[in-house]
């Protein structure tokens, strides 16, 4: 009896903590949202009335609009080229033995125990030193650094879950090793595939950190224009504009969920 209350209890509590923590996690931004349709030109909490001008004023401000333009160029361009060149090194790392095998994984990864900040400043320094002008393609290449090791562990998961017994088959018929990669592996990594470029086109969308490094006015994302913008301003306008960011997020990440499955995808479920 004390036994199963006190397993109970324990299973209670770990509940309560959960719910404890993720309404941690969510409540602010449940705030932003509340804060972004405020009446007032000061944002403030609770809002004293209710209006929709600050979404209008954050669909209208020019320099969002010119981040969301370049944000989505540089994101289009930093997922893609992560995808293709993770996809490539993911398979050789996982398939092949070679003496630089660890110490070539250990630097695709190192982003992810390097703070942001560092690699852009670092690149900073670099395009200085160079005399390299900082336009998109050095913010591309910053971002492609920056997301390549998420695509590479939805790699790993991908290549962890397929059935070698099925290549082999292909190739004990006769067919050569590039028609099996084609045919046969890439077709069952391609939902991996695809949630590693949602994941890297979401992180370089969302990147700030480095980016405010190496960015320009010309070359300047979307945080980086809010970044900017609350400098000047203490309107609710980014609070609209981060609730934009927030619902078109989820909403990507559940579509993603339902039609791709992160849980396999991301191997959540343990299989």
């Amino acid at each position: 009896m004390r036994s199963s209350l006190s397993t109970r209890l324990l299973n209670w509590s770990g509940k309560a903590l959960v719910i404890l923590i993720l309404a941690f996690v969510v409540l602010p931004a449940i705030v932003v949202v509340i804060t972004a349709f405020g009446s007032s030109s000061v944002a403030v909490f609770p809002p004293r009335g209710y209006s929709l001008r600050w979404f209008e004023n954050a669909l209208g401000y020019r320099d969002f609009q010119t981040g969301l333009r370049n944000g989505v160029i540089v994101m289009l361009w930093a997922s893609s080229l992560a995808m293709l060149i993770g996809t490539t090194l993911g398979i050789v790392i996982h398939r092949f033995e070679f003496r630089a095998k660890r110490l070539l994984e250990g630097l695709l990864l190192s982003p992810l125990y390097i703070p942001h900040f560092m690699i852009g400043l670092g690149l900073l320094m670099l395009t200085a030193q160079i005399s390299l002008a900082r336009g998109f393609a050095v913010v591309v290449f910053c971002h492609v650094l920056l997301v390549l090791p998420f695509v590479l562990r939805s790699v790993y998961v991908s290549l962890h879950n397929l059935d070698p017994r099925t290549e082999q088959a292909a190739a004990s018929l006769g067919a050569p090793p590039l028609r099996v990669v084609t045919t046969i592996t890439l077709p069952q990594l391609l939902p991996g595939l695809a949630g590693g470029w949602l994941f890297a086109a979401i992180l370089s969308f969302n990147e700030f950190t480095a980016s405010l490094f190496l960015t320009t006015q010309t070359t300047q994302t979307l945080p980086v224009a809010m970044y900017n913008y609350v400098r000047e301003y203490a309107d609710p306008t980014l609070a609209a504009i981060s609730s934009i960011y927030i619902l078109f997020t989820a909403a990507l990440m559940i579509l993603a969920d339902r039609l791709l499955g992160l849980g396999r995808i991301l191997n959540l479920d343990g299989r």
